[in-house]
């Protein structure tokens, strides 16, 4: 299987947001004419009707995408509110009924509830996914592996869906919940190498648990395509900040384990019960999780080893143009995370509170 070219620790990010009326706070099924509107290729149609993607260019810094995804943001914003509408990030809708949606007319759309039927309905979801340039395709699937160990503190950093269909649902990420359900999402099965994955790929076409390599919606995952890795566990991101502090990390972090493959460095490569019960706790209890940070069962809070891994990452985020975005890790660290600000805003006047505070974000 071919692997594009493509140039060390580029970047490029895709933002999905949900498109909402904000006089009722519900989902507004009016995405294609808010992209006729806007008429650029940057913007896309996702999966609902009233869900729109923000993709960025290849950039050589963390900093550049997050300035181009903030222009964006701004023209998508203003043209949402011409047509009487409002934009949101989280990783769920709080209160919208997934029976209520109507999907994209998209045939990728279509396999997606023909396969998972009702599981594959509920995913009133949304997420920011971040690819990095990888220059060999032998180091990609050990980079894979690297990174899932990390995934609970971009998860946890990123966590943003606490409320489904009106309800608490005691998770800090409910959309990692829904997401696994499908039969190809979740986590990655544990690979070794290249041919292993290539063999793995060869056995799931053949065996027909997919029809082509998008199918493949794992939280990481090569992009062979365009020569990244593809990290895409985080929740949706309310605001800039929140969207430049999970794509910082998850850019530095990725570049840190690239470092180490040149040097050789033995990497952790925690157990899969392991890395299945880290991914767990930081999808229920956010940046409050205690997580596994060795095999000898070591535990820290995670909101402290992603303060330090953005303290260790200080020096690599200066190489990739990344140290602006990167302070805003502490920032979200200060505020409690979106789960906690969410449940205060529910406590301070319900679910119209939570929505116009969501709305509010998106414009900071």
């Amino acid at each position: 299987m071919d692997f594009a070219s493509s140039k060390r620790s580029t970047l490029g990010v895709e933002w999905e947001l949900a498109l909402i009326d904000p006089s009722t706070g519900d989902i507004a099924p009016h995405a294609k004419e808010l992209l006729a509107a806007i008429d650029d290729p940057r913007f896309d149609k996702e999966f609902l009707r009233g869900m729109i993607e923000l993709i960025t260019g290849v950039h050589e810094t963390t900093d550049a995408a997050v300035d181009e995804l903030r222009g964006m943001r701004d023209r998508a914003v203003a043209e949402a509110d011409r047509m009487g509408l409002a934009l949101v990030g989280t990783g769920t809708h709080p209160t919208s009924r997934w029976r209520q949606q109507e999907q994209a007319d998209d045939p990728r759309y279509r396999r997606v509830v023909e396969k998972a039927g009702d599981w594959g309905r509920r995913l009133i979801i949304f997420g920011v996914h971040n690819h990095v340039g990888v220059e060999d395709r032998a180091k990609a699937v050990p980079l894979l592996r690297t990174m899932l160990d990390k995934l609970p503190l971009i998860l946890a950093l990123s966590a943003s869906s606490p409320f489904w269909q009106g309800v608490d649902t005691g998770f800090a990420s409910h959309r990692t919940m829904l997401f696994q359900q499908l039969p190809t999402g979740g986590l990655p099965p544990m690979l070794v190498d290249w041919p292993e994955y290539e063999r793995t790929l060869e056995d799931m076409l053949r065996a027909g648990v997919i029809d082509e390599l998008g199918e493949l919606r794992w939280d990481v995952r090569p992009s062979p395509e365009i020569g990244t890795i593809e990290v895409r566990v985080a929740d949706g991101a309310p605001s800039i900040d929140d969207l430049a502090a999970v794509t910082a990390l998850t850019h530095c972090l990725i570049e840190e384990a690239s470092r180490d493959l040149d040097e050789g460095k033995a990497q952790l490569h925690l157990p899969y019960w392991l890395v299945k019960e880290n991914k767990w706790r930081a999808a229920r209890d956010g940046l409050e999780a205690t997580v596994i940070v060795d095999e000898q069962g070591t535990l820290q809070r995670a909101a402290d080893a992603i303060a330090e891994a953005a303290d260790r990452l200080a020096p690599i985020a200066a190489d990739l143009g990344a140290t602006r975005s990167l302070g805003a890790v502490e920032r979200v660290l200060a505020t409690g995370g979106w789960p906690a600000r969410q449940r205060a805003a529910f406590e301070r006047g319900g679910h119209a509170v939570v929505m116009a505070e969501l709305a509010e974000a998106m414009r900071a």
